[in-house]
């Protein structure tokens, strides 16, 4: 039918209201409560002009009878046909807002309640609920006022035309409540939208910033300020090691087989060096073919065999693109001690690296392993 059609994102949109639609049913529970014990009030403190039998059961025992019964069909409805929940909930605060008013109409203004489950219906943002809301509260008052000879004594000529042309109004105005209200739930849709938008984007702008585009390792510019950090720990008594790994030849494979090949050739050492270091240590590509590895939390021996799990990967691997030659990378390794800077430091590391070029490449070179 087409006026129950679902909208596309359905289910999700009834997930999020879920926990309303509970606290709409248990409110029906208290609606129920609060009529019953005024009921009784009324009748055990004020005149009420019948018997104790016709009160106590065609007054309120079988109207809370069938209330509760309406009730307990829409809790069925919400956990077994959750797709009809809606409209389940409009025709359960229909029933109890007529049954009330039935059971009171001779108070003037107790017809207004019809406008409850117009007005509830605003909340979940549902045109169609609004109007099927709506044309049950019409339909019900012409059903009562045409089938009861008592209701019809308590409303005169123009109640009869009042009521029905006060459901039209009540809904005309909810619908306009309704649709002004949707158009600020869109406006704040999408300024919540624009707003995640440029906190992604600028999520991406800062990691662009810290990161290498080849190598996706950080670049030179973060590496120095986490080493200025990893420095200012150390001195304070933490582990911190300098590495710095150099592609032995890298300037003849991009002379030789482009560099294209090249490129590929930074990715792969990369995602090496990434396969060993653990989340505490920090990569960089420092220059062209140029890694800098700071190695926290790491006593010398760890920090040596990473650095040596990482050269010996890479001198087993065979390139395909390189005509199944080998790549390897050149190691210097020093440890952060008292009374060296970090500017010496780094320029120790630097002379072991270049030991290690120097000396036959493919090779770690530290202070226990000067060539």
């Amino acid at each position: 039918m087409k006026f129950l059609e679902l909208p596309h994102n359905y289910p999700e949109q009834l997930g999020n209201q879920s926990k309303w639609i509970s606290k709409f049913i248990r409110s029906y529970w208290l609606v129920v409560f609060v009529h019953t014990i005024a009921q009784l009030g009324c009748f055990l403190f004020l005149y009420y002009p019948i018997s104790k039998y016709e009160f106590y059961i065609h007054t309120l025992l079988v109207p809370v009878i069938l209330m509760s019964s309406m009730i307990i069909w829409t809790h069925w409805i919400h956990r077994q046909q959750p797709h009809f929940i809606f409209y389940a909930m409009s025709i359960t605060s229909t029933f109890i807002t007529w049954v009330i008013i039935y059971l009171n109409y001779d108070i003037r203004i107790i017809p207004a309640l019809c406008l409850m489950p117009i007005f509830s219906s605003v909340i979940f943002f549902r045109k169609r609920l609004l109007w099927f809301s709506s044309i049950l509260q019409m339909v019900t008052f012409v059903t009562l006022y045409l089938s009861d000879a008592h209701f019809r004594e308590f409303l005169s000529s123009f109640d009869a035309v009042a009521t029905p042309s006060f459901i039209l109004a009540g809904t005309i105005i909810a619908h306009i409540i309704l649709i002004s209200g949707r158009e600020l739930l869109g406006d704040l849709q999408q300024t919540m939208q624009a707003k995640q938008e440029l906190i992604v984007r600028n999520a991406i702008m800062s990691k662009l910033s810290k990161t290498d585009g080849l190598t996706n390792l950080y670049n030179q510019i973060s590496f120095r300020d986490y080493y200025d950090t990893a420095f200012d720990y150390a001195s304070q008594g933490s582990d911190l090691h300098l590495a710095l790994l150099d592609i032995d030849n890298f300037k003849q494979i991009n002379d030789t087989y482009g560099h294209r090949v090249g490129d590929m050739v930074l990715g792969i050492v990369s995602q090496v060096i990434q396969q060993y270091i653990s989340s505490s240590d920090i990569a960089a590509r420092y220059g062209g073919e140029e890694f800098a590895l700071l190695i926290l939390d790491k006593n010398f021996d760890e920090a040596y065999e990473l650095v040596e799990n990482i050269r010996s990967h890479l001198s087993g691997l065979r390139w395909k693109e390189l005509n199944n030659q080998t790549v390897t990378v050149s190691v210097g390794l020093h440890s952060c001690e008292p009374g060296l800077t970090k500017e010496e430091l780094f320029e120790q590391v630097d002379n072991y690296l270049y030991q290690a070029k120097r000396s036959g490449k493919n090779k770690i070179i530290t202070a226990r392993h000067i060539a």
